[in-house]
């Protein structure tokens, strides 16, 4: 009989005793040595299974058709030809399933995007209820946030030497977060009640007096009265506005602390500093619990995602990186080859899908997370870029540079609608929307509040002796809060 592989009659013939096939031993060994079982039914087989045939004539009768040169040629000829047909509907069917495949993906995004719509109508439709029916002894019930990943989503984190990449998960976590309509809340602080602000505290010793200055400030979202600050002497204090005390004092940085972040709900804060490391500290155990390793120099912007599991960063190495809060991996890191420039600050869109950064050559770049492309540049500014902010509702975007002005962009029309010229030599350090979007403080060379739409100043407070490093506002605006290189905290309200 002709063997199973070749179609020929076999030279070592041999049977396995598996599937009581014949097989050019050849062929067969090649086979198990790969996969180690039968080629017919799967079986598990060996080598010393199979059993060789003895054959009476030593030679093989050739074929009838590959007697002659040309009916060799020919069989070759016929073969191919079968190849190259079976390769071209090969290529169809990929095409085929290639075409179903993105048409699948698209319904999925679709999907997910209706899915979001209808949580957030729902969510809304509650909140209506909520109102409607108080008397009712009605309670709202409390919206799921869409930022809690299924527990250990896809498993164990992959093992994978520099990035990981944007998985899947990511992208859909990323994209489960939508803007809400923020309408602005009854209990926010009216620009008549704002402009009688006055120094209400100031607290001097959070940080070291030999090293003085606080570089960076932040609250925590869900409750303003916890405070993050972030020192030239290295280290990073919380500090609770209520009760004056010093909470937590972290220590680790090699460097001074240049940028601070808050968690919103989990007893967390980050900070980052020239020494090129990102530190992920545990308030109650007092303790570093994670260095986030992204960059090669020193890291100049950090920004939290909406889901509050992701951290953005820029750097002097001229590369802004994402990265996983809970593993302290590196998910990706991109530079824009065609600028080849430090970047000075970053910032994330409330969306959780664009981000901004800063360069040191003046341009306001726009990104896109999902793709990881720069989607809008802002030019315009001259001088490096020293802050910008993106508006709660999301329209707008606060940029400040060392050219002594403010410029505020609309994302919509992605022009500039308006410049606010400071007095000459006025350092921009701090930029900051309330979380309504309401207001726009500055800080640097003194403090400025602004009334978003007019533009127009509402305060100015000259309170520091040094420069205004940061500027935070409470929770609806109800008091305001500024770190400065005098080393002092202070804080504003009626």
């Amino acid at each position: 009989g002709s063997s199973v592989f070749s179609n020929e009659v076999p030279e070592h013939p041999c049977v396995s005793p598996v599937s009581n096939q014949v097989f050019e031993r050849r062929l067969i060994e090649k086979y198990i040595a790969e996969n180690g079982a039968d080629p017919i039914n799967g079986q598990p087989l060996s080598e010393e299974q199979l059993i060789d045939i003895k054959v009476s004539h030593p030679i093989r009768p050739k074929p009838p058709s590959a007697t002659s040169i040309p009916a060799i040629l020919k069989s070759l000829q016929d073969e191919w030809d079968a190849v190259m047909l079976h390769s071209f509907t090969l290529r169809q069917q990929l095409q085929t399933t290639r075409q179903e495949l993105s048409h699948a993906l698209y319904q999925h995004d679709a999907a997910c995007r209706v899915i979001a719509r209808l949580t957030k109508e729902v969510t809304a439709a509650r909140e209506a209820l909520a109102t409607l029916k108080p008397q009712a002894g009605l309670v709202a019930p409390q919206a799921v946030p869409a930022s809690q990943p299924a527990a250990g989503a896809g498993g164990e984190p992959m093992e994978v030497s520099e990035q990981v990449g944007m998985t899947p998960e990511i992208i859909q976590k990323v994209r489960a977060l939508h803007l809400g309509g923020k309408t602005v809340p009854e209990e926010l602080v009216r620009a008549e009640d704002l402009s009688k602000y006055r120094q209400v505290a100031s607290h001097a010793g959070l940080h070291s007096a030999s090293v003085p200055g606080i570089l960076a400030l932040d609250l925590c979202p869900s409750d303003t009265n916890k405070v993050l600050t972030g020192g030239a002497d290295k280290n990073v204090v919380v500090f609770d506005r209520r009760d004056e005390q010093i909470v937590a004092t972290l220590k680790g940085h090699t460097k001074k602390v240049t940028s601070v972040i808050y968690h919103p709900s989990q007893s967390v804060v980050f900070s980052a500093s020239p020494d090129s490391t990102i530190r992920v500290w545990s308030i109650s155990a007092g303790n570093c619990v994670q260095v986030v390793r992204a960059h090669e120099a020193g890291v100049t912007g950090l920004s939290l995602h909406a889901t509050g599991d992701y951290l953005l960063s820029s750097s002097e190495d001229q590369y802004w990186a994402f990265s996983d809060v809970q593993t302290g991996r590196v998910l990706t890191k991109v530079t824009d080859e065609t600028a080849g420039c430090a970047l000075t600050c970053a910032q994330f869109h409330p969306d959780g899908l664009i981000f901004g950064t800063g360069t040191a050559d003046s341009q306001i770049k726009i990104w896109d997370l999902k793709e990881r492309t720069n989607v809008a540049n802002f030019p315009g500014h001259s001088g490096p870029v020293t802050a910008i902010a993106f508006s709660e509702n999301g329209y707008y975007l606060a940029t400040g540079a060392q050219d002594s002005s403010l410029k505020l962009w609309d994302l919509r029309k992605l022009k500039n609608f308006k410049t606010i010229t400071l007095d000459n030599n006025y350092e921009v350090k701090s930029l900051v929307f309330d979380q309504s979007g309401t207001y726009l403080a500055v800080g640097g060379s003194d403090i400025r509040v602004y009334i978003c739409k007019q533009w127009s100043e509402v305060l100015n407070f000259t309170d520091h002796t040094g420069l205004v490093t940061g500027v935070a506002f409470g929770e609806h605006a109800q008091f305001l809060s500024s770190t400065g290189m005098d080393r002092s905290l202070k804080f504003y309200s009626l």
